[in-house]
């Protein structure tokens, strides 16, 4: 399998969204760049902060969610990155908070950067790096799934993510060299 070579954290801008749920993978982003020593700076002409390492571009689209596959497109287009070369990385309701899912291609479950990114490009085919963060039913909460993932974790469901988010950057060698069957192994064990 060819390596990524964009890594895209969908997410809210704004520091009213900053710490929801719905901004992990801006957290995800955030946290590789900062590995890769290569900060996120604002780029007007691909809708977000992007930073560059080498042939790898990190992206959190500042669209808003519904709207980040403009963001998408206007980077890969650009650049000539085919879908098979992107990873998305997203919140993702029908995984327990912490549990982690590495697929490529698929339906959007009803995620509307999901939706917006498959209209933008034109297929499905992308990677998607799926980071639990629980449906309000299954965690017996009487919230509507909008209000649920537009608000912080709560404290007990934080360590798991953060866990999630580490055992993410821990397969990032993995992920890079294109090894996503062995980063598929990686991730779906249990946490450490």
């Amino acid at each position: 399998m060819p390596a990524p070579r964009l890594v895209v954290g969908l997410g809210n801008p704004g520091a009213e969204y900053e710490n929801t749920r719905h901004n992990v993978g801006f957290w995800f982003v955030d946290r590789l760049a900062a590995q890769l020593k290569t900060p996120l700076a604002p780029q007007a002409k691909f809708f977000g902060r992007a930073a560059r390492a080498g042939e790898l571009w990190l992206l959190q689209p500042t669209t808003f969610m519904n709207r980040s596959g403009q963001a998408v497109a206007a980077l890969a287009n650009f650049y000539k990155i085919p879908a098979d070369e992107i990873l998305v990385v997203h919140d993702e309701l029908d995984l327990v908070p912490g549990a982690i899912r590495l697929k490529q291609g698929g339906g959007n479950g009803g995620h509307n950067g999901l939706k917006d990114l498959q209209a933008r490009l034109g297929t499905a085919d992308f990677w998607r790096l799926r980071l639990g963060i629980g449906h309000p039913r299954t965690l017996n909460l009487a919230q509507q799934v909008v209000d649920f993932v537009l608000h912080p974790p709560r404290k007990e469901e934080l360590p798991a993510i953060e866990q999630a988010l580490e055992r993410s950057l821990l397969a990032w060698p993995r992920l890079a060299a294109g090894d996503f069957a062995g980063a598929q192994q990686q991730l779906h064990g249990k946490a450490a």
